[in-house]
């Protein structure tokens, strides 16, 4: 594999988005809502004077004004202008579906929030998982928007980033790849005021980049792409990679890929039946007891699961503690966990769930992926649907 240093990829990231810089399209004529469905509560959407006027209803869920087609990859930019006492947002990548709460809208929200919070800009997961980038800490961020004056935004979606800028300012910088594709849409929030609010948009308008996808690390037929370090037993037992060891073996059991990889995001499911296991990146062959050294998502069967440990260096770095029980981790099931490393961010989730965020980590900055057996442990571990998300 052909390794590119990390400043080369951003340029050429900004290169790509460059040269899609003239390819806007417009999804909005100033006239009609073609190619616009309404989906949730009770709020109107209405054309006046080339502009979409979106008018609350008293009672009522959140209603939004979608896109009939999904979107992967792009960068949107718009304007609003909105009632100082409303609360509204743009959706992107987002889902509704029949057997997800009775379809109701769901995904990516950018805030559109002109209370004394000032969160506009930041990103919340609407219907699903709440808050995943407030701005709490982003004083500038929260001086950008602008009360009773029409406010700009703009929102690259690119594999699995996500950042926003309001005018001009940027504001969220977020990495999560539980949607990549899916609609854009408009919101007016539900709200129990008699008195009805509006926001407005205009000049809404996108740039289609394509799209990411998941391609395989693990073939799920045998272990191609892989070599193992003594220590353990590893085998492909009905499409799942399992690895085994017994106590009395001191030496930790690797499973190494033959690649090597700088920035990317992988994801991959685990179930732990006994033991403690572990997923590496970023790691380089020790020749010791332990096999590698470098970065370790910690995989076990206690509640450290999604801590990141640095084999050889630091030891814990995001540390866990092993009793405090979580909804998010199924003990004893198939568990996700993604990984995100880009340049010195990163990020770990484990079924959605941010579990470890590192913003300019000094740790190594390419190496081999690697499962984990721990030695001295009786060990049962799997691993199936390991991915790296890729261009087509």
């Amino acid at each position: 594999m052909v390794r590119i240093p990390w400043v080369t990829c951003c340029l050429l990231l900004n290169l790509t988005i460059a040269t899609h810089a003239v390819e806007w399209t417009s999804l909005f004529d100033g006239v009609h809502l073609d190619g616009w469905i309404k989906r949730g509560g009770n709020a109107t959407y209405q054309v006046q004077d080339g502009v979409i006027v979106g008018t609350t209803q008293q009672g009522g869920a959140n209603t939004f004004l979608c896109t009939q087609r999904d979107y992967d990859d792009f960068i949107l930019e718009l304007e609003y202008l909105v009632d100082p006492a409303m609360n509204s947002g743009i959706q992107i990548r987002s889902l509704s579906k029949p057997d997800y709460h009775n379809g109701v809208v769901h995904g990516y929200q950018v805030e559109i929030d002109p209370s004394p919070r000032a969160w506009s800009g930041g990103i919340y997961d609407e219907s699903r998982r709440g808050w995943l980038y407030p701005l709490k800490d982003h004083p500038k961020a929260q001086a950008a928007f602008q009360q009773n004056q029409w406010n700009h935004y703009r929102i690259e979606a690119v594999g699995d980033s996500i950042r926003t800028w309001v005018n001009g300012i940027p504001a969220a910088d977020l990495r999560d790849s539980l949607n990549l594709s899916g609609f854009i849409a408009l919101q007016v929030h539900g709200t129990n005021r008699k008195e009805p609010m509006q926001i407005k948009w205009r000049n809404i308008r996108i740039q289609d980049l394509g799209k990411h996808q998941w391609k395989p690390l693990f073939n799920g037929k045998d272990l191609s792409g892989w070599h193992a370090l003594p220590g353990g037993k590893w085998e492909v037992v009905d499409g799942a990679i399992r690895g085994t060891s017994e106590a009395s073996e001191p030496r930790h059991g690797l499973l190494v890929s033959n690649q090597t990889y700088d920035d990317f995001t992988v994801r991959a499911s685990f179930k732990v039946t006994r033991g403690d296991s572990g997923f590496y990146f970023r790691s380089e062959k020790s020749g010791d007891g332990v096999g590698v050294h470098g970065f370790q998502v910690e995989v076990d069967t206690s509640y450290e699961t999604g801590g990141l440990y640095e084999t050889g260096g630091r030891a814990w770095v995001v540390e866990h503690p092993a009793d405090k029980k979580t909804s998010w981790y199924r003990k004893g099931e198939w568990n996700q966990l993604t990984v995100s490393a880009h340049g010195q961010r990163v990020t770990v989730h484990v079924n959605g769930q941010q579990t470890a965020s590192l913003p300019k980590d000094s740790g190594r900055l390419s190496g081999h992926l690697a499962l984990q057996l721990h030695g001295g442990q009786d060990m049962w571990v799997e691993y199936r649907d390991i991915e790296i998300l890729s261009k087509p």
